[in-house]
């Protein structure tokens, strides 16, 4: 098999070690990637810390046919990245067209922001000594920008860090995730297609036991990653003196109340617990239902639960396809089983196969056990009974993660008691905590983590407001 180069300073290049991926359904090999050596990898530091200077006052209209040429051009091979997606993540096609579409509009998103980025004036007359002033405000880079994928959406969760990046002018340094780095590598294929200058983006296919030094260089003063909990904060905890956004875990939670459409609902969350085989930081885990509905949508979302296509990826009707690993799998099935030996009831699924989880509804799990407690990342639901929107709402608020949580209401006063009282980055009304709009702010609180993603939003986080007085004659 052909070896996938990296992308070092826009241009591509072999090491001394491969990677080989493989496709998590059945283990057989789908690629094998370049790995850089140290001193490349310090080649392309050194390249975006270099360029750094030329990249901000790079025209805007440069960066935003570049971030158009790759929209377009994920467009065009829509079909050939999608398969290439289910290739290495193993994510049902379904899903994978979905991503690449979504990644699409991030481009184009990021070249309209481009546009729309600038300068403001404040006039400073409003007191004496302003008198005959204007400060004209804009927002520069902080610098070259180290973005950390994840490997549950390989292509669109590496879209949103690298587009804001150019958009604003910043040089990018990516790092994708070991498991899944052929999504980020044709993106570096895309970009090399542009008139960005050398050193603007590199693509290093970094083992994670030797991304610390990526993490700990001064030239790479802005970090964003997505990830794990306990790497997030470590991040944190060791450049405390760069500027580091975290996409962390979640817990996502729904509130179904008396006056939601039950069927929605039950179709919504059945569905959202389990895409992308749950692995996503906003799948549906928990779900309260008030009692006066209880016993009406209970078997609504065990009929949907059971009736999702589960398989082959590569069967366009497959809903719910394996887990990232055979490991990450038995993880999974673990925890269910140690819930269920603590008196949960299994009301769908709880079987595993290989690398395939069923897509499961437990019920009484105890408030200790990990499936309810910590982010389960697979095809898990847990149903719990509530009476009433105060039980409701602080049971999603009982938990260390804050991302986003749904609320199925039709009542506005509760819509907007939601937003004030849930302690999330984002509440969603009559739908899942899974809806996300690429264009939209996008993050959490507590261990979900800080910082938002979001075209115009992470273009705020990768720059810093300076200002410029402007002085008229003495009056």
């Amino acid at each position: 098999m052909d070896v996938t180069p990296f992308w070092l300073a826009g241009r591509p290049e072999t090491g001394t070690e491969t990677l080989a991926v493989t496709h998590p359904y059945d283990g057989r090999e789908v690629g094998v990637v370049a790995v850089p050596t140290p001193e490349q990898v310090e080649e392309a530091v050194a390249a975006a810390h270099a360029v750094r200077a030329e990249a901000a006052a790079l025209p805007v209209h440069v960066r935003a046919d570049a971030l158009m040429h790759v929209s377009r051009r994920l467009d065009e091979r829509l079909e050939e990245i999608a398969k290439l997606i289910t290739a290495e993540n193993g994510k049902p096609l379904m899903w994978s067209r979905v991503e690449v579409k979504r990644a699409v509009s991030v481009f184009r998103f990021a070249a309209e922001e481009a546009r729309r980025w600038s300068p403001t004036t404040q006039r400073l007359d409003t007191e004496p000594g302003g008198a005959g002033r204007l400060v004209y405000v804009d927002r520069v880079p902080k610098g070259p920008v180290l973005g950390i994928s994840p490997f549950n959406f390989p292509l669109n969760l590496t879209a949103h860090k690298v587009a804001p990046a150019i958009a604003a002018g910043a040089p990018i340094v990516v790092k994708p995730a070991p498991a899944t780095p052929l999504s980020a590598l044709i993106l570096g294929e895309l970009l090399a297609e542009t008139d960005l200058p050398a050193g603007m983006f590199s693509v290093l296919t970094v083992p994670n036991d030797r991304a610390s030094d990526l993490v700990d260089d001064p030239r790479l003063p802005v970090v964003s990653f997505t990830g794990s909990v306990p790497v997030g904060w470590s991040i944190s905890d060791r450049v405390p003196r760069k500027h580091v956004t975290l996409e962390l875990g979640g817990n996502g939670a729904a509130v179904v109340l008396p006056d939601a459409d039950l069927d929605w609902a039950a179709q919504r969350i059945g569905l959202f617990s389990n895409y992308q085989a749950g692995q996503s930081c906003i799948a549906v885990q928990r779900v309260y239902v008030d009692e006066a509905v209880y016993d009406e949508f209970l078997p609504k979302l065990v009929d949907t639960v059971n009736g999702l296509v589960t398989g082959d990826p590569w069967d366009d009707k497959t809903q719910v396809g394996p887990l990232v690993s055979q490991d990450a799998a038995e993880r999974v099935e673990s925890w269910v089983n140690e819930a269920v030996a603590s008196g949960a009831k299994v009301l769908a699924g709880g079987t595993r196969e290989g690398s395939t989880y069923a897509p499961t509804i437990l019920a009484d799990v105890p408030h200790d056990a990990k499936v309810l407690r910590e982010e389960v990342f697979g095809p898990v639901l847990i149903v719990q009974k509530t009476s009433g929107v105060d039980e409701a709402f602080a049971k999603v608020n009982d938990s260390k993660f804050g991302l986003q949580a749904g609320v199925f209401t039709r009542n506005l006063d509760t819509a907007f008691r939601a937003h004030r009282e849930l302690a999330v980055g984002g509440v969603i009304i009559g739908d899942v905590p899974s809806y996300r709009a690429d264009q939209m702010p996008y993050g959490g609180v507590k261990d979900s983590g800080v910082g938002r993603e979001g075209l115009h939003s992470a273009m705020t986080d990768y720059t810093e407001e300076k200002i410029m007085v402007l002085t008229g004659l003495p009056l």
